[in-house]
């Protein structure tokens, strides 16, 4: 992208690590694209925040900010003046004022709710029946394997947290669907992206996109890294994700 460059910071979702973006990092390494996983603690939303914060400081020029479900509401937090435009995934995407929790009224329960148990001092873990069969379900099974044996426990919290800001009001959005999750209703991420007035995409997957149709996932966020460089995409053959 010349001396324009975008780098792409990438957030991961509750009950997940950064491993969860392997699949997209080594597509857009591959083509000179560089991106970083930002590591969240998935102890509080403040606390996320200022983790996603800080991997923003270490990253030079303008960025394309990702975020995976959860991780929705802590990239439109972030008032970092480098982000120029933000792209959920399968996310939520809360407005000021709303809670995680709250979002979810008015849709479909999602299977995975049933499959939550609270362990230790408020932290929650999905049950290895939830992730293989409503979070991941379209993974092979050694990839399951891995996802159930890096679960990362997640603060009951995060999802009564009411939200302060929305920077998705002032930043250009992009919003990929995912068709088939069983995690957050697919219905509730169609009215997110309508509200948002997102650029989307519909992908047929479970909850973790990126994992499932990584290379639909990478090649959406190089157009958005092209829009956000005001760059069309067609000009990007140099780092477009071949088909």
């Amino acid at each position: 992208m010349s001396d324009n460059n975008i780098s792409v910071v990438l957030a991961h979702g509750a009950w997940a690590d950064g491993s969860s973006w392997v699949k997209v990092i080594g597509r857009l390494s591959a083509l000179g694209v560089k991106s970083v996983a930002a590591p969240l603690p998935l102890t509080s939303l403040p606390d996320d925040v200022a983790a996603l914060d800080r991997t923003l400081e270490r990253v030079g020029g303008p960025v394309v900010l990702v975020g995976h479900a959860y991780a929705g509401a802590v990239i439109a937090a972030t008032r970092s003046e480098k982000v120029k435009s933000l792209v959920y995934i399968a996310a939520l995407a809360p407005d000021e004022g709303e809670t995680l929790g709250g979002m979810a009224q008015g849709f479909p329960t999602p299977p995975l709710f049933s499959e939550i148990q609270q362990i230790e001092d408020g932290y929650l873990l999905l049950t290895p029946k939830g992730l293989t069969e409503s979070f991941a379900q379209d993974l092979s099974a050694e990839e399951k394997n891995i996802m159930i044996a890096t679960q990362a426990p997640t603060h009951a919290s995060l999802l009564s947290t009411t939200i302060t800001k929305a920077a998705w009001h002032t930043k250009p959005s992009w919003f990929v669907i995912a068709s088939n999750d069983r995690a957050i209703a697919p219905e509730q991420e169609i009215s997110t992206a309508k509200r948002m007035n997102a650029t989307t995409l519909t992908v047929t997957s479970s909850h973790v996109a990126m994992l499932a149709q990584p290379q639909k996932v990478a090649d959406f966020i190089i157009e958005a890294a092209a829009s956000a460089a005001s760059v069309k995409s067609d000009s990007l053959s140099e780092v477009a994700v071949p088909a």
